[in-house]
């Protein structure tokens, strides 16, 4: 009993005794004491009797016709009234206290109850308004960075990266003297040149990149050009043996022709490339807040204008670009040491980029995205926000501890007199291998000892498809595509399997359905097991490279050898090494290392 109750102990509050009328939905007054009981008949839901006291209405409008004498007789009947739309309580006519100075006054509870269509109604009606509000801001955003963006339509790429296939990044560092930022570092209105240059390849699977940097005085093959001016399209003509960097802006070539160059060095084709130049590193830096670099001595370099003391610093802008032009602060003092410097820049720039100080403060991504987006021209392929943000969701997928930076192997130009070797070529002995692991897409990252397990117990089981029986060289039948290797690979390989291994039933299948193959593959039945060991050996094929179908093959159905982009040449084994030769330097994005 409420506690401000002036009645007996066996009283009942009136507030307790409005019950739900299942068959209205309404609540009623039940007065009846006896009404819960199976005796109370149908006053159990009705309203209040006749000749009960009149409560004060709830209803300030009713209690105003109440007190001006328009209020309901006592002795009549009524229904109660519906539920209130603001909140649920006694009806009026529900009870009050009687008599002269010592009427009852009844503790009552406030029902409340939720108002839902007018709160479906507002809630609606702000969500909409912040749907339109975050819509126009995307829309916003998106077109202002697509307007930030440049891009060139070029010829000598893929034409386009595909998400299940490892996928080919050229990043170009012109040194172009023109546009706003890039003037007072050298020759002035200077077209430029490629003065930096980093392949980078995102293997198929995501778990690993490798950046390879190419020496901008390598003296290398420059091919034919085709360059589209304006309206007007020329070809550039090639050269035999020229400097790398000038594939790019002298005679006109345009980004495609270094695309075209590094395709003849590397026998890569890229898929994309993004060109930044001077003021992309001031810009860029300053965005993420500084680039942390580390130098083991004070440095004072008056062509570069870096000045920095021995230990640790956060560069940005001027400071910025000085430490990744400088050539005669660290190592030899040449274009090799600087590369290693850059490389160092670069992956700290990766860490600030990847950190979660850069991830979780969205000031900082609007800057990084405004920076890049103004700093940067690509092909048309990416040259969209949308576009550009696929292939970004796909190179983000790697772990920067799995990017591995490495550079070229050269040699000193050995036709230039000694103390004049300002050129650089080559180093075949080492850069073979090194070709041949991208292509094959073979990661330059060690990895851990559960993943080297993890390997081995696959590769354990790949190569026991090696062991057994061999078929003799007449009984191999196989069709031959190229997927993905050199123009006129499969027919190479047929003349080369008849005269040189006697395998008499090979034919020449022609191109591959399925273009730009990575890796070379064999395809059999299982009752073609000792055709395929056979054919392997003959080849130099790895375990890998066969793809057993599970079934047995019909009678004359020959197997199907695709060979990929990492067939060189008939008689040559087909894939890369299983890692780097030895003197090819190579480092990680995640470490941290000081500039000596």
């Amino acid at each position: 009993m409420d506690a401000h109750s002036r009645g007996g102990a066996d009283e009942i509050d009136p507030a307790d005794q409005w019950v739900l009328n299942p068959h209205t939905g309404n609540y009623e007054l039940r007065l009846d004491h006896s009404a819960g009981s199976p005796n109370s008949g149908s006053s159990r839901f009705s309203g209040r009797p006749q000749g009960s006291p009149r409560g004060r209405s709830r209803d300030p409008r009713e209690q105003r016709a109440n007190q001006s004498g328009g209020g309901t007789s006592t002795g009549s009947r009524r229904e109660v009234p519906p539920q209130r739309s603001r909140r649920q309580g006694p009806p009026e006519g529900g009870p009050r206290g009687e008599g002269s100075g010592g009427a009852q006054q009844a503790g009552r509870r406030k029902r409340k109850q939720a108002k839902p269509k007018r709160a479906l109604k507002r809630t609606g009606i702000v969500l909409g308004a912040l749907v339109l509000v975050c819509s126009l801001g995307a829309w916003a955003l998106y077109e202002h960075f697509n307007g930030n963006l440049k891009s060139v339509e070029v010829s000598g790429g893929s034409g386009g990266f595909k998400k299940d296939q490892a996928v080919n990044i050229l990043v170009i560092g012109t040194d172009k003297r023109v546009g706003d930022g890039n003037e007072g570092y050298g020759d002035k209105n200077s077209p430029g040149h490629a003065d930096t240059t980093i392949l980078f390849h995102v293997s198929k699977d995501r778990t690993n990149a490798t950046a390879l940097s190419i020496p901008r005085d390598l003296k290398t093959r420059i091919p034919d050009c085709p360059t589209k001016i304006g309206e007007t399209e020329k070809v550039v003509p090639g050269s035999a043996f020229e400097r790398f960097n000038t594939s790019l802006g002298q005679s006109e070539r345009d980004p495609g022709c270094t695309m075209r160059t590094v395709k003849a060095l590397t026998g890569l084709t890229v898929d994309h490339f993004m060109m930044v130049d001077f003021n992309a590193v001031k810009t860029l830096s300053t965005a993420v807040g500084g680039v942390d670099v580390c130098v083991s001595k004070d440095v004072n370099d008056k062509d570069s204008k870096l000045r920095l003391t021995k230990g640790n610093h956060t560069l940005a802008g001027e400071q910025a670009l000085a430490f990744v032009r400088t050539r005669h602060s660290f190592g030899s003092g040449s274009d090799l040491s600087r590369i290693e410097t850059q490389q160092q820049f670069l992956s700290s720039m990766i860490r600030k980029m990847k950190s979660s100080e850069t991830l979780t403060n969205p000031a900082k991504l609007y800057s990084l995205a405004d920076a890049a987006t103004q700093a940067m021209t690509v092909d048309s392929g990416i040259g969209s926000i949308a576009k550009l943000k696929s292939l970004a969701e796909e190179v983000a997928k790697v772990d920067p501890k799995n990017i591995t930076f490495t550079t070229l192997p050269v040699l000193d130009n050995p036709a230039e007199p000694v103390g004049r070797k300002a050129t650089v070529v080559v180093n075949e002995e080492q850069a073979n291998p090194l070709f041949s692991m991208l292509r094959s897409d073979t990661s330059l990252t060690e990895v851990k000892q559960k993943e080297k397990a993890d390997k081995a117990q696959a590769n354990a089981k790949q190569e026991a498809l090696l062991k057994g029986p061999k078929a003799a060289a007449d009984d191999v039948r196989v069709n031959v595509y190229n997927g993905g290797g050199p123009s006129g690979a499969a027919q190479e390989t047929l003349s080369w399997l008849q005269l040189n291994k006697g395998a008499r039933l090979a034919t020449n299948g022609g191109n591959s359905p399925e273009p730009d193959i990575a890796k070379t593959s064999l395809k059999y039945g299982e009752n073609q097991a000792d055709q395929a060991r056979a054919l392997a050996a003959m080849m130099g094929l790895p375990a890998s490279a066969l793809k057993p179908t599970g079934q047995d093959a019909g009678e004359r159905v020959p197997m199907t050898l695709t060979l990929g982009k990492d067939f060189t040449a008939a008689g040559q084994p087909v894939g890369g090494p299983a890692k780097l030769p030895d003197g090819v330097k190579r480092a990680s994005a995640d470490k941290s290392v000081c500039a000596k």
